[in-house]
């Protein structure tokens, strides 16, 4: 089974490069599964039921700018359950002979949102900053692993635009780059139009 990831901040095209190419494969005959590490998450799935939701709706979830260091903490923890959860999914997965395993957003996006929130609480950095190097370690991990690449600019004049400003988009962006080589991430220039975008993924599958 191959397992793709794609990973980028808010509004970089990651669900609609996902649907084409899950759409494409599909038509191919493939068996393939879809994961979201927000609607895996269980932290959110305990969230959400709480507020009264049923279902997950990708790209409307609010993502945050604070937290507590109570809940940083708390976030760390889960994510570590989600880990462990995610290794029974990719080999019942892999029971099922599953060939393709599609994500939208990945635990990547995951530790760089904690990084991004620990900014804030700076006496709780370094301790952060090292469960986060933890975790990336143990994380299982993508074949491939695409970072879209997009200028916030951009990002800010499309139809969808993320509500937390471009200072969000800026730092967010700043912390996926200083992971690619160490998560050996395939950066793709998602600033082309989405059918250019698309043809150079294939040419990297």
């Amino acid at each position: 089974m191959k397992f793709i990831a794609f990973s980028g901040v808010d509004g970089s095209g990651k669900s609609t490069q996902l649907a084409l190419l899950k759409e494409k494969l599909e038509r191919e005959n493939w068996n393939v599964a879809y994961f979201h590490a927000v609607e895996f998450s269980l932290a959110n799935r305990i969230a959400r039921f709480f507020k009264g939701q049923k279902s997950f709706q990708p790209g409307t979830e609010k993502a945050s700018v604070k937290a507590s260091w109570f809940s940083l903490h708390m976030r760390l923890k889960f994510l570590f359950i989600d880990m462990i959860r995610f290794w029974f999914f990719h080999n019942k997965l892999r029971r099922e002979n599953c060939a393709y395993l599609l994500s939208d957003r990945y635990f990547y996006d995951s530790l760089i949102n904690i990084e991004y929130l620990a900014q804030k609480i700076s006496f709780l950095k370094p301790i952060i900053d090292l469960g986060v190097k933890i975790l990336a370690k143990w994380m299982p991990k993508a074949d491939i692993a695409f970072f879209f690449d997009i200028t916030s600019e951009n990002i800010l004049s499309r139809e969808r635009v993320p509500e937390q400003g471009i200072e969000y988009l800026r730092a967010k962006q700043t912390l996926f780059k200083q992971k690619i080589l160490k998560w050996n991430m395939i950066v793709i220039d998602a600033d082309r139009d989405t059918d250019t975008i698309f043809q150079n993924i294939l040419k990297r599958i």
